[in-house]
């Protein structure tokens, strides 16, 4: 397999280029600077520019490109960055397979659960309608925007993420910090759903998504256990050895981090992978404290209070 990595040097990018290259996979890196190694594609999507002479022959494409979403407020500015950031590129990879430049026998897009909006106590699964809100639309104009490649004949699959958890970063490796000095807890009231998936887990599912052609559209990429936030704060206080009774109002959050932190942090999302479980994805059914508890077990290996 030769497999085409855009967003490579992200979180779940350079995961993916490890593990690929571990399964024997040849990879190309799609850079935005001059290729400082062989295995290098310099592009440019605002400007329109992708060297489709290295990339033709690369059989699989995954599109993880985007800067980060909970980084900072929301402020008009970051907005437009993280609208550019999702929509040129996509767009120049659409526009390049629906003109016939290139031809991978499947596309995986990133996307995410942010998609659904804030929907409380709702059972969400890939059919259910888009939320309200920037982020949701965001997601709903980033899958829109591989429509030319679909309609060309590309298989296209819309990895509708969760929170991805591992301690190398993302949203877990924020929260270690005050989890180990034991002020660590629940935000708000704790009862809002949080859809989760180990990095490991993830992995296993671009596999498994890759070698399924049945798949296409949306495809939810989380766990089979969303948990709400008070019972997530307990499982990693728990992993850790420390307590995880310190509460922090919503209202933190809001002043805090504005529209950002409502959208992400108080966002209520209990996610299904139903078109993983429909098509025979066999998840490692481990609890969400006993995914912690291997991820972070150099921490967690003192048990309580050390």
């Amino acid at each position: 397999m030769r497999i085409a990595i855009a967003g490579s040097s992200g979180l779940v990018g350079r995961a993916l280029v490890a593990h690929s290259r571990a399964k024997g996979a040849e990879v190309v890196r799609l850079v935005r600077r001059p290729p400082a190694a062989l295995d290098e594609v310099e592009w440019d999507p605002a400007a329109g520019q992708l060297e489709t002479g290295k990339v033709a022959s690369c059989d699989v494409l995954v599109n993880l490109a985007g800067e980060n979403i909970a980084e900072g407020r929301w402020t008009k500015a970051r907005k437009q960055a993280l609208c550019a950031s999702r929509l040129d590129s996509t767009r120049l990879l659409a526009a390049t397979i629906a003109r016939g430049l290139w031809r991978p026998s499947v596309w995986i897009n990133a996307s995410a659960i942010g998609y659904y909006g804030n929907r409380g106590e709702e059972l969400l699964d890939e059919t259910s309608a888009a939320g309200a809100g920037f982020l949701a639309e965001l997601c709903r104009d980033w899958e829109a925007a591989t429509e030319p490649a679909a309609a060309s004949g590309v298989r296209v699959v819309h990895l509708r993420l969760g929170v991805v958890l591992t301690p190398e970063g993302g949203a877990l490796r924020a929260m270690l910090p005050w989890f180990r000095r034991g002020v660590g807890g629940p935000v708000g009231d704790g009862r809002n759903w949080l859809s989760w998936i180990a990095l490991e887990e993830l992995l296993r599912v671009i596999d498994f998504t890759l070698g399924t052609p049945v798949l296409a559209g949306p495809v939810n990429a989380v766990s089979l256990q969303p948990v709400r936030q008070a019972e997530f704060a307990v499982a990693l206080g728990r992993a850790l050895g420390r307590k995880a009774t310190t509460r922090m109002p919503a209202m933190v959050i809001r002043l805090g981090f504005g529209e950002m932190g409502e959208a992400t942090v108080l966002a209520s999302q209990r996610v299904r992978p139903a078109a993983l479980e429909g098509n025979g994805f066999l998840f490692r059914r481990e609890a969400l404290e006993a995914v912690l508890q291997a991820q972070l077990q150099p921490e967690g290996g003192g048990g309580p209070g050390g």
